[in-house]
C-alpha cells in the first residue's frame, strides 16, 4: 500500500530545477518507495539499487554508462555505499553533452555526506524523508497507534502490535551491527546499544556528558562522537538552547531526543499502550511525538528549547527572522502550565504561543495562549 508523502511535490519541483536531488533519511523510512513513485511521472528513467553488487558493477566505467543512458532521469538508491560516484556526477553535470537529472537517496544527513559530495556544491538539493508524519497517515491510523508504534512504515503498518515490536527490535540490531559499518563507523555495537538505551531513559532531558561518559566508562570526547553519529544518521535529535540578550543565567547544554516514538518505546521495552501510559517516559514521549511533527511543519524555521537556571522552561521555540513561536507539550487532556511558563513568555515575547495536548478541540487558554490537539494544529495555516 502506497501512502502519499508530503515530500513528493517538492521532489518533482527539485528535479525540474536542479541537476541532483538528494532524498536523505534514516534506514527504512520509505525512501525507495517514494522515489519509485516519483519516477512513475517521467518517461525515460533508470533506477539503480547500489546495495546490489551487480548494480554497482555496472558503474565501474560510470562515465561510459551515463553516456549510454543520456537524456534520462537516473535514480541512485543508497548512494553512500558508492561514494566515488560523486566526482563522476560533477563531470557529467558540467558537460553540456549530457542531459541527465539525478535523483539519489542516502541514509545519512547532508553533513555526513557533504565531504563525499562537496564537489556537487551548488548542483544538489537536499530533502529529508522522515518516518510517517501524522498528517500523512491520519485518519487511517489512530493517534494512539501512531504514538505507540512510531512512524517507520514497516512498524506502523504491521498487522499486529507484536509484529511491530519485533520489527523495531530487529531494526535496532541491524542498525547497530550493519548499517553503521556501511557508513564507515567501526563502533562497538554493544556500547552504542547501551548508550542508546541510556538516552531513551533520559529522553527530553538536558544533556550531561559527564553522566553519560561515567556510566559508559568512556571519555566525554568519545561520547560526543557517538552522539554526533546517532544524530547524523537521523536516530537522535540534539535540540540546542535558545539564547536572548538577558542578564539572567540560562542553561547552555542541548536536550536529547530519540527521533521516533516507536524506537524510543522499543529501547525501553514498552510493548503496548498500557505499558506506555504508566511509564515515567509517557510525558516526554508525547513531547517527542508533537515536536517532530511540528518541526517538520515549520521545516524552514530554527528549533530550540528555552530554560533558565531557576527552572523556567518552554519545550520548543521556533524562530525565523524576527518571529518566534513557543510550544509547550502536555500529555494531559486537561493541560495546565506553571508560573515558569509565563516567566518564559515574558522573556521571549513570542508572536504566538501554543499548548499541544490530546484534547478534543482547540480553545483559548489564557493571555493569548491557545490549546490545540495535534491534528488540528498541523492543519493550521501559519506564517
Amino acid at each position: 500500500m502506497f501512502i502519499k508523502r508530503q515530500l513528493e511535490s517538492d521532489l518533482h519541483k527539485s528535479i525540474k530545477d536542479v541537476p541532483v536531488t538528494a532524498v536523505l533519511g534514516a534506514r527504512q523510512t520509505g525512501k525507495t518507495t517514494l522515489v519509485k513513485q516519483v519516477l512513475k511521472s517521467y518517461g525515460e528513467i533508470l533506477y539503480m539499487d547500489l546495495e546490489k553488487p551487480s548494480d554497482r558493477f555496472m558503474l565501474t566505467d560510470a562515465e561510459s554508462f551515463f553516456r549510454i543512458n543520456n537524456n534520462k532521469i537516473i535514480c541512485l538508491d543508497e548512494i553512500q555505499l558508492f561514494p566515488e560516484i560523486f566526482s563522476v556526477l560533477r563531470s557529467i553535470i558540467d558537460d553540456d553533452n549530457y542531459h541527465i537529472k539525478f535523483l539519489v537517496t542516502g541514509s545519512g544527513s547532508p553533513e555526513l555526506l557533504r565531504q563525499k559530495a562537496e564537489s556537487l556544491a551548488g548542483r544538489i538539493a537536499y530533502y529529508e524523508l522522515t518516518p510517517f508524519l501524522y498528517q500523512e497517515i491520519s485518519p487511517n491510523e489512530t493517534l494512539d497507534n501512531y504514538w505507540l508504534k512510531g512512524g517507520f512504515p514497516l512498524s506502523l503498518l504491521a498487522e499486529t502490535t507484536e509484529s511491530s515490536n519485533n520489527w523495531r527490535r530487529n531494526f535496532i540490531l541491524t542498525f547497530l551491527e550493519r548499517d553503521l559499518r556501511n557508513f564507515g563507523f567501526n563502533f562497538p555495537p554493544e556500547t552504542l546499544n547501551r548508550l542508546w538505551k541510556m538516552i531513551a531513559h533520559i529522553n527530553g532531558q538536558v544533556l550531561n556528558y559527564s553522566q553519560l561518559s561515567n556510566s559508559l566508562g568512556y571519555s566525554d570526547t568519545t561520547v560526543r562522537k557517538y552522539l554526533e553519529v546517532l544524530s547524523k544518521t537521523f536516530m537522535l535529535r540534539i535540540l540546542p538552547p535558545f539564547f536572548i540578550n538577558l542578564k539572567k543565567r540560562l542553561i547552555k547544554s542541548p536536550k536529547l531526543y530519540i527521533k521516533d516514538t516507536g524506537i524510543l518505546h522499543s529501547l525501553l521495552n514498552i510493548n503496548d499502550f498500557n505499558e506506555l501510559y504508566i511509564n515515567p517516559i509517557y510525558g516526554s514521549s508525547w513531547e517527542l511525538l508533537c515536536m517532530e511533527n511540528i518541526i517538520y511543519k515549520f521545516n524552514n524555521w530554527e528549533p530550540f528549547y528555552y530554560r533558565t537556571s531557576n527552572g523556567s522552561e518552554v519545550d520548543l521555540v521556533l524562530t525565523k527572522a524576527s518571529k518566534k513561536y513557543v510550544f509547550e507539550f502536555k500529555a494531559s487532556s486537561s493541560p495546565s502550565v506553571t508560573l515558569g511558563f509565563w516567566n518564559c513568555l515574558e522573556d521571549l515575547k513570542p508572536d504566538k504561543s501554543f499548548i499541544i495536548s490530546p484534547v478534543k478541540m482547540a480553545y483559548p487558554y489564557k493571555n493569548d495562549v491557545w490549546v490545540y490537539p495535534l491534528d488540528e494544529f498541523l492543519k493550521l495555516k501559519l506564517t
